[in-house]
């Protein structure tokens, strides 16, 4: 029957009528395999695994020194920590409010900040003022990169005997400790940001011959950044820490100077009002940079968000 009508089909369309044997096989569609055999199901395409650190949550870096505090007053009123040695919350709270009454803690306090935010704007101007003179320059390179080189290998810290030497025990001393760490840490990052620019951006001013001052602002700027953001922020870091050893160096006053005192005493209370006002005032400058550094940087598209 399927012959017979192939045949008839052949005549129609040629005017001649073949035998069966003769005629071309119809070729056959293939059967469709079922719908949605071999995809995937749609839930599964349409969820995409997620491989960052997800979105920021407000205030989220504010849980990690809440959940300290909390574990320290859970300690505290468990009776696992000796008072005579660490105070609980509750201690170090009535004594601060204390130390806030009679004016002795913000006095201290202001005399921290003048101390190291002079050592920090001294710190940052040297610094980037020699990776801009070390990285732009092969003289400069030659002459500054090596000594900056050699005093990262020396901590700050390490040259405070000299430094008494030549700058006496006052505030000239202090903040010139401060500065010296701060300086070699932002000379660092901002040099290798500057130094891992690339060279095709410079060959492209060089093509649109660009004046000086259009390369340092479309080009240079730019680039340098998000280096010189990382360095301000451990630049800042850098601060605090000097702070804390020159102000128990001859010192009197400061945050320092008043931790040292309680250290004669045995108040571990005041020690830890310190201790907390330094972290506090870290935590803050670090979270105001990078605040600065956001909006600087507006252009870039990180994990960080």
């Amino acid at each position: 029957m399927t012959d017979a009508l192939t045949g008839v089909r052949t005549l129609a369309a040629t005017g001649t009528l073949l035998r069966p044997e003769e005629a071309a096989p119809v070729p056959r569609k293939a059967a469709a395999p079922p719908p949605n055999a071999s995809a995937p199901p749609r839930s599964a395409a349409r969820r995409r695994r997620r491989l960052g650190p997800g979105r920021a949550v407000p205030f989220g870096r504010l849980l990690g020194p809440v959940l300290l505090v909390a574990v320290w007053w859970a300690a505290s009123a468990a009776g696992y920590l000796d008072p005579r040695i660490l105070s609980g919350p509750g201690a170090v709270v009535s004594t601060a409010v204390e130390l806030i009454s009679d004016g002795r803690l913000q006095g201290n306090v202001l005399v921290s900040l003048r101390r190291a935010g002079s050592g920090l704007l001294l710190g940052v101007g040297a610094g980037v003022l020699l990776a801009v003179t070390a990285g732009l320059s092969r003289t400069g390179e030659y002459l500054v990169d090596g000594p900056l080189q050699i005093k990262r290998a020396i901590p700050s810290l390490a040259m405070l005997p000299l430094l008494i030497l030549w700058l006496g025990i006052g505030e000239q001393m202090k903040v010139t400790v401060i500065a010296l760490g701060v300086a070699v840490i932002v000379y660092i990052n901002t040099y290798a940001s500057l130094t891992s620019i690339d060279s095709r951006h410079v060959e492209l001013a060089e093509v649109l011959e660009l004046s000086r001052w259009t390369f340092l602002r479309k080009v240079v700027l730019p680039g340098s950044l998000p280096g010189f953001f990382v360095g301000l922020r451990l630049g800042v870091t850098s601060s605090w820490l000097g702070l804390i050893v020159v102000e128990q160096v001859n010192a009197t006053s400061g945050i320092g100077y008043m931790m040292f005192q309680a250290q004669q005493y045995a108040q571990s209370d005041v020690i830890i009002v310190g201790l907390v006002a330094y972290g506090t005032f870290g935590f803050a400058s670090d979270a105001l940079v990078r605040a600065v550094e956001r909006r600087a940087l507006s252009w870039r598209r990180t994990l960080a968000g």
